[in-house]
């Protein structure tokens, strides 16, 4: 059963529909003004993006050579301390140094070089002495 409206009624209802259309009207007026100004908006949104990820990339940039120059310090010291150690067992264990062969290595050729002069005396002929007379006996 449909009910009647009554006199006192009419205008409220009237309110209540002119509201809902004015809504409607509204809802219709957002969606074309999104429609026209909605490629505006996408391209703007596209910039501001643009600008966020190179932001972004430098503040990452940055952070990324920040940790590769502790990481590389860090191994620095590490091969520092590796090469300390790796040293101190070659030597507890008497194995001679780079330096100690360098200095052995010097000294052979200065030796080298005083046996060859030794022996370039040796190979000259004396000179020759003329032979001492017989004492009469």
């Amino acid at each position: 059963m449909a009910k009647r409206v009554t006199k006192q009624q009419k205008p409220v209802a009237g309110g209540v529909t002119e509201s809902a259309r004015h809504i409607w009207l509204a809802g219709l007026g957002a969606f074309s003004r999104a429609q026209k100004e909605g490629g505006k908006v996408f391209e703007s949104l596209v910039k501001q993006g643009h600008q966020l990820e190179s932001h972004t990339r430098e503040m990452a940039g940055d952070r990324v050579e920040m940790l590769a120059s502790r990481a590389t310090g860090t191994l620095d010291k590490l091969e520092h301390v590796f090469e300390e150690r790796v040293a101190r067992a070659m030597k507890a264990l008497g194995v001679p140094t780079a330096k100690d062969v360098d200095r052995l290595a010097r000294r052979v050729a200065e030796l080298d070089t005083h046996v060859e002069e030794l022996i370039g005396k040796k190979a000259r002929p004396a000179a020759r002495r003329a032979p001492r007379a017989k004492k009469a006996a």
